[in-house]
């Protein structure tokens, strides 16, 4: 079975930031799949159903960000899911609004959802979709603008760029994470550098 873990965090104040992206990929996958994730397990909200004919359990860690890991470690234990049956999407401030990276490993780069999976599973090998949050000008404060409502002229492009993630997990599971990166990893528009 695959784990697919979209990192965010709980409660109506931050439903509609920049820094719940990995929620609402899990949300649409749900949607697309016919998978209620209600159940509560291991601090997690899940579900269990099938994307390609694969058996796949969605979650989405109850924890708050920073502390994914300790969430998703025991989920992991408790249904024997090994690491490299896992894919974590979280958002980047990094990359440009609408870039998407696959990575079928690296650091946390700084985000520490990442950071609390990483140090809770003693592995930096784990499958990521990273999504591109930066804007395009300068932040005051990057905590700021994790946890602020998404912009209007950026929620105009959300749904399809909610989309695009969506189908890039579900390229992962029924094609592999080498094909899905040939096909889905891409800059944001009027990026001219390879982001990291």
């Amino acid at each position: 079975m695959f784990l697919v873990a979209g990192l965010g965090n709980p409660g109506e104040e931050y439903a509609d930031t920049p820094h719940n992206l990995g929620f609402l990929v899990v949300d649409r996958l749900a949607e697309r799949h016919g998978i209620r994730v209600t159940r509560k397990d291991s601090k997690a909200l899940v579900g269990v159903g099938e994307i390609d004919g694969h058996p796949v359990m969605l979650a989405k860690p109850q924890t708050f960000m920073n502390l994914s890991g300790t969430s998703l470690e025991p989920l992991m234990g408790k249904h024997s899911i090994p690491v490299d049956r896992l894919v974590v999407i979280y958002d980047e401030l990094d990359l440009g609004w609408t870039a998407l990276k696959i990575k079928p490993k690296g650091s946390a780069a700084g985000h520490n959802g990442m950071k609390s999976v990483i140090g809770s599973l003693k592995t930096s090998a784990i499958v990521r979709v990273r999504l591109g949050i930066h804007p395009g000008h300068p932040l005051a404060s990057g905590t700021d603008y994790l946890l602020a409502p998404i912009g209007r002229s950026q929620r105009k492009e959300l749904d399809g760029f909610i989309a695009y993630a969506a189908d890039a997990v579900r390229s992962i599971i029924a094609e592999g994470v080498e094909k899905a990166m040939t096909t889905y990893n891409r800059r944001a528009p009027g990026s001219k550098t390879e982001e990291a």
